[in-house]
């Protein structure tokens, strides 16, 4: 079955000084999600949006908000998010103490619930929690800033959690997402959606340019022969 992919433009390469409308051009353009990068200058390098920046952009948003959590700890900040509109929460295992309790707060917000694995983070905790998961968040590249390349050896990791959301989806019948941040380009879109992600957070891919409807096409263009 072929599958059902998703494009999330990263507003981090957006333009900040009219960034509503940038969301809207972005979701006129194509756009299946708005992935919204949350950083603390703790857990990662660099400060970017709080909880007020995506209760002002929620009016222009006619498509879920993907939020992650770059911040340490978590546990306040779901609450913040889901109340500001949010759709779907992810956060690092890392940067919370009880990562079920902290699942189980997305979902009682009523949000998807996602965790997000550095390059360097073993993925063992998935078969603890998956139960609770509705997106897999992979990143491609070390958080804390947009424009970087794709670390090549994401996609044995991609491959593997793939294995792991085939089986779940095989003995359960629910269907978890599998997201991929960091370095994506429209000349590796179509291996990174070979080994096995379905969903693609895309910055500068799309905000370096002009055409926002075309750099979409052009991604989606890549996935066409992918099974």
């Amino acid at each position: 079955m072929k599958p059902n992919f998703f494009i999330a433009p990263s507003i981090l390469s957006a333009n900040f000084a009219c960034l509503g409308n940038e969301i809207a051009s972005v979701i006129e353009g194509g756009a299946d999600w708005i992935h919204f990068d949350v950083m603390d200058n703790h857990y990662v390098p660099n400060l970017t949006f709080g909880p007020m920046v995506c209760q002002a952009v929620k009016p222009y948003a006619s498509v879920p908000i993907d939020v992650h959590l770059m911040v340490e700890p978590v546990d306040e900040m779901i609450s913040t998010f889901a109340a500001a509109g949010a759709n779907i929460i992810t956060f690092h295992p890392e940067a919370s103490r009880h990562i079920d309790r902290s699942l189980s707060l997305i979902k009682a917000t009523g949000c998807e619930a996602g965790l997000a694995f550095n390059p360097a983070t073993p993925i063992h905790v998935l078969q603890e929690v998956i139960d609770k998961l509705d997106v897999v968040l992979l990143m491609s590249v070390n958080p804390g800033f947009g424009g970087q390349s794709f670390i090549s050896s994401t996609l044995k990791k991609i491959s593997k959690v793939r294995a792991i959301i085939n089986e779940y989806a095989r003995e359960n019948g629910r269907f978890i997402r599998l997201e991929v941040d960091g370095g994506i380009k429209t000349d590796n879109i179509a291996q990174i959606a070979e080994a096995g992600a379905d969903t693609f957070v895309a910055g500068s891919a799309i905000f370096g340019h002009k055409d926002y409807a075309k750099q979409i096409a052009a991604l989606r263009a890549q996935l066409v022969s992918i099974r």
